[in-house]
């Protein structure tokens, strides 16, 4: 086999006669090849051409372009002949490499003519092609029926003809991609194919005459299309939703992801509903740190099919809305402003039966709602509550135990109530302040000394507002009766003033201020039980209970009970003298498994019921029992029962159960039970995702109202699992609509590609 190396600058003087001298001397190869970038070339033979003039190299060619690398060779520097000059062994890596069966190479156009078994490598892209003519100079080719694997993804192109534009860009005719790993020979899963494809070495993908095909059958057809061929964020078009339902008519959303810079970004989200009109969305974010983001959501949609004349709409979807102007603003923001940590929610929508018209999708309320709580740790209010909360709060504490809060709420009222001034809608703060402490009165084990002190403005345009002063000292200590006893007792007085602006309400238009004062004590004594018990039950061998009995007194005296204006619960607060009597008792399991010993919670159950001394109550002295209790039979497994019960009567009237099992394979199936017999509601809302053979999963979602038999939300999925890419298909029903959808999720492509298809 024949060597020869050439540096890649002096390639269009010095490629003949070092090729010449290859045969004859090997000394001038070894001149050549210390230079600082070169190729090295070896095949099994090796000629020259005349006409015209090319170095033509055959059989297992391989040409490997390569660098020094950056360190010191000084020390390395060695010789064996005394007044020699020493020679280095320069270490060097490998930047591009060349692979075929023959290269020729056209001395007076400086290109490379490949053929057979071409391979190309060059950091990390990698190309393959039946034949090709590369130019070395500019870095740039033309390939007939070739192969690329990007390297910023597993992104598969092929295509008929693929031009190597630059280092890292390339120009594709009648060609195909998918970010999936594929096996020689193996029709991708899913792809898109385009008649003209433009490769950017700013990581992008941008075809023209585009279908999505699956298994190779065309299933979707785009003018044009625009992928992210990299990992990182960057502007672009993502994956379009079609969508068809009786309600709305054929509808198109093409989300715009624009990359703001490595912090932030904004994505466009115009939708086309046939039966509707234009809907305009958009979503900003910023991330600074996780103490410093934000998120801000909106959509806008001038409502053709919100018209009276409309009465199927109406009637069948229960929707008592006639504006036609229809929004959703929504936002979240975790800030840190020096020594202060803000929030700032707002939530404000044209009227509430937008939320459950758009309350699927990936900008609806349910997806809405699921994302904020992943990013921030808070949701929105429930899509069904009229009065929808809009607040920016500031904190900012103390090391000595004292801190301030500062708040402003707004309420956004979507009901359809007439308000009057005696009747108003509920008020805003603006602003609202505290100033809250606990500080012990002295070193040791003293008493300690606790405080709030609120101030809110409540505001009205129509109805009774005011300024309200609210001041609660309280001193608090421990009473060291036995060392088997646990005893705290607590006293204070709470003055709460109000200046009042009466706006039209006419209760109190005679009336400028009001002024309650009252004073509490509460006190409580308990003791804690503990013990351990030995089982042998698979890898538990120990079972602790913990039981916490306790009675705790409450009393508050209101010498001069007034009527007071309502604003919050501290204007409703009610004289007490109550004693209750509870029991907490907590279970948990330890043992050892695969060598580690663990502990974990099993169960817990409490109970409490108190007796009420007040003489109004001397003919109904008992409270409702409270019980809650929860289980956790297994890891990953929760159920949780709440109850409470009146004793004089009218019995259960409030039940709540919460249960939910994930196994460590993804299966997931939660029941969730609720009445309230003085809310009024009785619904029951499971879901469950099983995972079936043949990499299949199924899901099914319900939520229904039990004393009106009626389906408030039910969704059924079926979805078929691959490794780079999931179809799904699922039905919603909601709000007398019913919707299906089919949903591809790809490897390494932005959002689904999704096709709604509604029905009845």
């Amino acid at each position: 086999m024949k060597h020869f190396t050439f540096p890649h600058s002096w390639l269009p003087m010095l490629i003949v006669p070092v090729l010449l001298s290859l045969w004859f001397s090997p000394a001038a190869l070894a001149a050549v090849a210390i230079n600082a970038r070169q190729w090295h070339v070896t095949a099994d033979k090796m000629i020259r051409e005349e006409n015209p003039p090319r170095l033509v190299a055959e059989g297992n060619v391989i040409m490997e372009k390569k660098e020094p690398l950056d360190i010191d060779t000084s020390a390395t520097a060695e010789t064996s002949i005394p007044g020699a000059e020493a020679t280095v062994d320069v270490p060097m890596k490998t930047l591009t490499t060349i692979r075929a069966d023959r290269v020729a190479y056209n001395i007076e156009a400086g290109t490379l003519e490949a053929s057979g078994h071409l391979f190309i490598a060059i950091e990390g892209d990698q190309l393959s092609a039946d034949s090709g003519i590369i130019d070395l100079e500019t870095s740039t080719g033309r390939f007939q029926n070739a192969t690329i694997i990007h390297r910023e993804k597993d992104l598969h192109f092929e295509g008929r003809i693929i031009e190597k534009t630059g280092e890292l860009s390339y120009h594709i005719e009648d060609g195909w991609v998918v970010t999936c790993k594929l096996q020689p020979g193996e029709v991708p899963p899913w792809s898109f194919a385009a008649a003209d494809t433009e490769i950017t070495d700013g990581g992008y993908a941008f075809l023209k005459h585009a279908t999505f095909r699956i298994k190779d059958v065309p299933i979707l057809y785009a003018p044009v299309m625009l992928l992210p061929a990299k990992r990182k964020r960057q502007t672009g078009l993502l994956f379009p939703v079609m969508s068809y339902s009786d309600r709305d008519g054929f509808g198109l959303e093409t989300p715009l992801f624009i990359n703001l810079s490595p912090s932030s970004d904004l994505t466009l989200y115009p939708r086309y509903l046939s039966e509707r009109g234009v809907m305009a969305g958009a979503e900003y974010r910023y991330v600074f740190d996780e103490e410093s983001k934000g998120m801000i959501m909106g959509h806008y949609l001038d409502d053709a099919l919100s018209d009276p004349s409309e009465e199927a709409y109406y009637r069948d979807g229960k929707f008592t809305h006639t504006n036609t102007e229809r929004y959703w603003l929504r936002g979240k923001a975790d800030q840190d402003i020096g020594p202060w940590t803000t929030r700032l929610d707002f939530d404000m929508v044209s009227d509430i039966d937008y939320l459950r018209e758009f309350n699927t999708g990936s900008t609806g309320f349910s997806t809405s709602d699921k994302r904020f709580k992943e990013v921030f740790g808070r949701g929105f209010t429930d899509k069904n509550n009229r009065f929808r909360e809009n607040t920016f709060a500031g904190l900012r504490s103390w090391e000595n135990g004292t801190s301030l809060l500062a708040e402003m709420a707004a309420i956004n009222d979507v009901s359809e109530q007439v308000y009057t001034a005696d009747e108003p809608s509920l008020p805003w703060k603006l602003p609202s302040l505290t100033y809250a402490g606990l500080l012990p009165v002295w070193a040791g084990n003293g008493p300690d000394f606790s405080w709030d002190a609120n101030y809110t403005n409540f505001w009205r345009d129509e109805g009774v507002g005011a300024q309200r002063l609210d001041l609660m000292p309280v001193l608090t200590t421990g009473i060291p009766l036995s060392p088997y006893l646990e005893t705290s007792v607590g006293g204070g007085v709470r003055n709460t003033s109000y200046l009042i602006q009466d706006n039209g309400a006419s209760e109190w238009v005679e009336t400028d201020s009001k002024n309650r004062f009252l004073y509490m004590f509460n006190a409580e004594v308990a003791t804690t039980l503990m013990r351990d018990f030995s089982i042998d039950f698979g890898d538990v061998d120990g079972w602790s209970h913990t039981m916490r009995p306790y009675v705790a007194y409450g009393f508050t005296d209101i010498p001069e009970e007034e009527t007071l204006p309502q604003f919050d619960p501290i204007d409703e607060l009610e004289e007490q003298n109550t004693v209750y009597l509870g029991v907490n008792n907590f279970f948990s399991l330890s043992g050892e498994r695969m060598g580690r010993a663990f502990e974990r919670e099993y169960a817990f159950l409490k109970v409490k019921q108190g007796y009420d001394m007040r003489s109004v109550e001397s003919d109904t002295p008992l409270t409702p029992v409270e019980a809650e209790a929860g289980w956790y039979p297994f890891e990953r497994t929760r159920i949780k029962y709440t109850t409470k019960i009146d004793v004089y009567g009218d019995g259960v009237y409030y039940h709540s159960l919460d249960s939910d099992y994930i196994s460590t394979a993804g299966d997931r199936i939660s029941l969730d039970y609720r009445y309230d017999e003085i809310k009024d509601v009785n619904s029951v809302k499971g879901s469950l995702w099983y995972l079936l053979p043949y990499n299949l999963a199924a899901g099914y979602a319900l939520e229904r109202t039990i004393e009106n038999s009626e389906t408030i939300e039910e969704i059924i999925r079926l979805r078929y699992i691959q490794p780079c890419w999931s179809v799904e298909l699922s039905s919603h029903e909601e709000s007398g609509d019913r919707a299906f959808m089919l949903t591809f999720r790809l490897a390494n492509i932005g959002n689904p590609l999704g096709f709604d298809f509604g029905g009845n």
